[in-house]
């Protein structure tokens, strides 16, 4: 008798999400230098079919040998999707004003945030400690849910035959109705889970808290898929672990981050536009 696969308990169409999703995308040209004006010429055509894939301009700087633009994203799109409908978009555009560019086949993209990596993994790192408390005893288990992984470096990029990525995001699940979990089995469970999830799905965990009514993930993610596929990988199979059931809300907040904030960008941009 086959076993019947359960059916997921989240569903993209069913989620509510809260999400802060950045990207800076560097593209080169592979000979010729690129036609500045032209590039800019066509950006507000380029604009709302970007804002169609779930992708916003917010900041760019051109020069003949670079173009730096940062976006805003959905949680649809994946790094990979956002690269391709940057680089795609740009090439047909410039070739119907007749001024076409060649890139180089390497780009880069980086996830970008308020916040830098080593502040987000310390928030997470320090769940425990801030937690209020009537009982300080169930501070111990609760130093026990809240795990760093040092010799995950999540500053080095995943590269691959297309260019570069930086795709770390700061993922949160919130416990339904904000209920709070006092069973300490069911809290190592989740812990424990997550770390199944990560090596199955292969992304690389650096911090995690599990906290009575939500959970801190920060990650690096596979670039092919959208930070609503990672929200739904843990959703799903966390639900899974504690015996099917809607243990989250359904949503998520993701967030990215990198070394880099967007003040980082924009001092950049300044200063490149001053040369």
């Amino acid at each position: 008798m086959l076993q019947q696969i359960p059916q997921p308990l989240y569903t993209a169409a069913d989620l509510r999400p809260a999400y802060e999703l950045r990207y800076g995308w560097t593209g080169w040209p592979s000979a010729s230098p690129f036609p500045v004006d032209a590039v800019r010429q066509v950006l507000p055509d380029i604009g709302p079919e970007w804002e169609r894939d779930g992708i916003r301009l917010l900041e760019l700087n051109l020069s003949p040998t670079e173009m730096l633009l940062t976006f805003s994203a959905r949680p649809q799109v994946s790094p990979v999707l956002l690269a391709a409908r940057v680089k795609g978009r740009l090439q047909h555009h410039c070739r119907l004003a007749g001024s076409p560019v060649a890139f180089s086949r390497k780009v880069s993209v980086r996830s970008i945030g308020h916040d830098h990596r080593e502040q987000v993994e310390g928030y997470v790192a320090r769940q425990a400690e801030k937690e209020a408390l009537a009982d300080e005893r169930f501070r111990g288990l609760l130093r026990q849910l809240c795990v760093g992984f040092p010799e995950v470096d999540l500053s080095k990029p995943a590269e691959t035959n297309s260019g570069r990525y930086w795709y770390n995001l700061h993922l949160v699940l919130v416990v339904a109705q904000r209920y709070r979990v006092g069973e300490a089995d069911t809290l190592l469970k989740v812990r424990d889970h997550c770390l199944r999830i990560s090596q199955k799905k292969g992304y690389a965990l650096s911090a995690l808290a599990v906290m009575p009514d939500h959970l801190h993930l920060a990650l690096r993610a596979e670039i092919e898929q959208s930070p609503e596929e990672v929200a739904l990988a843990f959703l799903n199979n966390l639900a899974f672990a504690v015996g099917q059931r809607a243990l989250w809300e359904s949503g998520y907040y993701a967030g990215t981050f990198s070394e880099y904030d967007m003040d980082a960008v924009r001092t950049f941009v300044r200063v490149e536009g001053a040369s």
